[in-house]
């Protein structure tokens, strides 16, 4: 019997994880599967939970805050993040929650990372956002959010202003905004005060180069897309669910 595997998400055809994981047990020849579980609403989630064959689950968008409730347990980091993108399901059935996008970020972004770069800007506030946050704590470099829709500890896109970007050398998209096929789109910063000194990380993968990214280029930035990120959180995810 196969093992299975999958993504719970919804409308998400476009899955990167799909794609590498089918790879990766053809390549090391392993009796598994992997699925995308599309659900249009987390409810859906329970008729999954009760397949036997599934071994462990990957988490995306908008589902990362709200399968928490559904879940047995969570590991101490995910429970401090707030938001879980691996379950893994235990001998006795148990599910248990895990974040795996917080060390994918880290681990790419390291070799980045310089002397200058004390503060950072986070663009957007979703459950991506939260393990990003968690890496930058850990990292020690303070960061800022900023929404659309602001709460009282968050800034608005209005409120950037040229000392502002010049203080905060990283910035990271954690919008959607560029993504795949609207790959004109883009979120709303003051790009001329982007230096040479910052660096921009945007979370997106498909395109390789957002438009976000060009417009960090153009300012002599350096830049990435999400992909490295993606490849690290996976082979954790991959670790979790045979630990």
């Amino acid at each position: 019997m196969k093992k299975t595997y999958g993504l719970l998400g919804r409308d998400i055809g476009y899955s990167f994880s799909k794609g590498y994981f089918a790879d990766k047990f053809e390549k090391e020849n392993l009796n598994c599967e992997y699925n995308n579980f599309d659900i249009k609403q987390i409810n859906e989630v329970k008729e999954i939970f009760k397949n036997s064959n599934i071994k462990g689950l990957n988490v995306t968008i908008p589902y990362k805050e709200e399968i928490i409730s559904y879940l047995d347990e969570l590991d101490p980091i995910a429970k401090e993040i707030g938001a879980v993108n691996v379950i893994k399901f235990s001998s006795n059935q148990r599910l248990v929650g895990y974040n795996s996008d917080y060390y994918g970020f880290t681990e790419s972004l390291k070799p980045l990372l310089n002397n200058n770069i004390k503060k950072a800007i986070i663009l957007g506030t979703g459950g991506a956002s939260k393990a990003i946050a968690y890496s930058l704590t850990q990292l020690g470099i303070a960061f800022s959010f900023i929404s659309r829709n602001p709460d009282f500890n968050e800034m608005s896109y209005g409120d950037l202003t040229e000392d502002i970007i010049n203080s905060h050398k990283l910035i990271i998209n954690c919008t959607p905004l560029g993504t795949h096929p609207n790959i004109e789109n883009h979120p709303q910063i003051p790009y001329e005060y982007i230096t040479k000194n910052h660096v921009l990380y945007d979370l997106i993968y498909n395109p390789d180069e957002t438009a976000f990214m060009k417009k960090g280029l153009q300012k002599g930035a350096k830049v990435s897309n999400g992909l490295k990120m993606l490849i690290l959180q996976a082979e954790n995810a991959w670790e979790i669910w045979n630990s």
